[in-house]
C-alpha cells in the first residue's frame, strides 16, 4: 500500500529504460537542487541491431528521477560529456557529493567497439547540479583497462577509490586521494576471483564491499578499508518477483539510518547457465535488462539479502 513517501511498497521491476530497455550499472544519489532521488546508469542499447558487442558500447549515461525511490521518471541522458570528437562510450557512473560539489567517475571507451579488446579509462567530472558536468581529467591508474569506480571516504581526510583492473586478472585495485582530483595507486585489494563492480558502504556497524562475480555478489568485510575478509555470496539464485528470476548484477547500495537497500540489474530473459558461459553470444532479448531493489540485513554479523522478502522502501530514514 502506497500511503506515504516515507513508507513505500516496492515495485518489481523497479525501473525499465523506455528508450532501449537495458539500464545497467545503477548509482543512486540525492539531488540537492531538485530535492529528489536520481538514478544514473549505463544506457545499454538492447533494441538496436548490433555487430558483436556494439550494443554494449556507444552508450550514454541515462537519468531517471524519483520522489520516493519507487516510481521513476526517465529524464534523458547526461549532456555534453564528450571531451574528444565522435560517438564514444560511457559506462558505470560513480557519483558522490563531497567538498561542496558532485564528483563523477565514469568508465570511458573511445568510439563504439564491436569486441572487448580496447583501452578503457576512468574519467573525472564535477558538477553543481548533476546536469552540467565539467570534464576534469582522465585518471592515471594501474593500467589502461580500468572500469567501475567506487569512491568512499576512509577517514583522516582521505578518499579511496576501488575499481576493476582488467589487465590484472579483473581484480579490484585501489587508489587514494585527499582532494578527489589527484590519485595515488595503492595496488590490488581483492584477488579471490575475477569480478567487477566493487561497491563499498557502511552498514550495521561494519564496513562492507560487494563485487559482481557474474555468479552472484561476493561479500567482504573490513576494519580498515584495506584488508578484506570474504563472507560469501548473495543474490546468486533467481528470485520470484517479476524480472528477478536470474542472478543479480553490478549493484549500488544506499544506506539510510538503520536500513540498507541494494539496487542491482538483471537480464530477465538471460538464463544463469548462459551468463556463466563466456562463449555464449546473447540474442536481443537476452540483452534486455531492468533495475531491481532489495533490502540488505546483517544477521549474526553476516550480510544477507532475501530478494523475495516483502519490504517497504524508506530512503528518508
Amino acid at each position: 500500500m502506497q500511503e506515504s513517501r516515507h513508507n513505500i511498497t516496492v515495485n518489481a521491476p523497479l525501473y525499465r529504460d523506455p528508450i532501449y530497455d537495458a539500464p545497467t550499472d545503477p548509482v543512486i544519489v540525492w539531488n540537492n537542487k531538485e530535492k529528489n532521488w536520481w538514478m544514473l546508469y549505463t544506457q545499454r542499447r538492447s533494441s538496436v541491431n548490433a555487430i558483436g558487442v556494439s550494443h554494449i558500447h556507444g552508450t550514454a549515461i541515462g537519468v531517471a528521477s524519483s520522489e520516493d525511490g519507487n516510481r521513476w521518471l526517465y529524464r534523458g541522458t547526461l549532456p555534453r560529456l564528450d571531451f574528444e570528437p565522435g560517438h564514444n562510450t560511457f559506462w558505470a557512473p560513480e557519483i558522490i557529493y563531497a567538498e561542496g560539489k558532485y564528483h563523477m567517475y565514469v568508465s570511458y571507451i573511445t568510439g563504439v567497439p564491436t569486441d572487448w579488446n580496447w583501452p578503457r579509462h576512468i574519467v573525472h567530472y564535477t558538477a553543481e547540479d548533476l546536469w552540467q558536468w565539467h570534464f576534469e581529467s582522465v585518471l592515471n591508474l594501474s593500467s589502461d583497462r580500468v572500469i567501475d569506480a567506487c569512491v568512499h571516504p576512509v577517514g583522516n581526510g582521505q578518499y579511496k577509490m576501488w575499481y576493476k583492473d582488467e589487465k590484472h586478472d579483473s581484480h579490484t585495485y585501489s587508489a587514494v586521494s585527499r582532494d578527489l582530483y589527484n590519485w595515488d595507486v595503492c595496488g590490488e585489494e581483492i584477488s579471490f576471483n575475477s569480478h567487477e563492480g566493487p561497491n563499498v558502504f557502511e552498514f550495521g556497524g561494519k564496513k562492507w564491499m560487494i563485487t559482481d562475480e557474474w555468479n552472484g555478489m561476493g561479500v567482504y568485510e573490513t576494519e580498515d578499508f584495506t584488508h578484506w575478509n570474504r563472507q560469501g555470496v548473495i543474490l546468486r539464485d533467481g528470485g520470484s518477483r517479476l524480472g528477478d528470476g536470474v542472478m543479480a548484477n553490478h549493484a549500488d547500495v544506499v544506506t539510510t539510518g538503520s536500513k540498507a537497500y541494494i539496487f542491482y540489474f538483471t537480464h530477465p530473459y538471460f538464463l544463469n547457465e548462459n551468463r556463466r558461459n563466456k562463449s555464449y553470444i546473447a540474442n536481443a532479448d537476452d540483452g534486455r535488462a531492468c533495475i531491481q531493489v532489495a533490502e540488505l540485513e546483517v544477521k549474526n554479523g553476516v550480510l544477507v539479502c532475501d530478494r523475495n522478502k516483502e519490504f517497504s522502501l524508506n530512503l528518508f530514514d
